[in-house]
């Protein structure tokens, strides 16, 4: 899980960015707390080949990216 509370873009999607380089991983979950960085995360996700699952909560939003 990457936690990218507190950051504002462009770091959520950078982070992001670097786990899928390094990793390539079937499923990231991804917590975010800016509608911002959800809008920005998604859209990289897709481009990369991900779907992406998005759960509001009551401060932040959990993302959840699976191949």
């Amino acid at each position: 899980m990457i936690d990218a509370t507190g950051y504002s873009c462009p770091t959520p999607v950078l982070m992001v960015q670097k786990e899928v380089k390094a990793r390539a991983p079937r499923t990231l979950e991804v917590l975010v707390d800016n509608r911002c960085a959800v809008e920005n995360v998604t859209r990289f996700a897709r481009n990369s080949g991900y779907a992406v699952r998005v759960e509001e909560r009551e401060d932040d939003f959990l993302l959840t990216l699976e191949k």
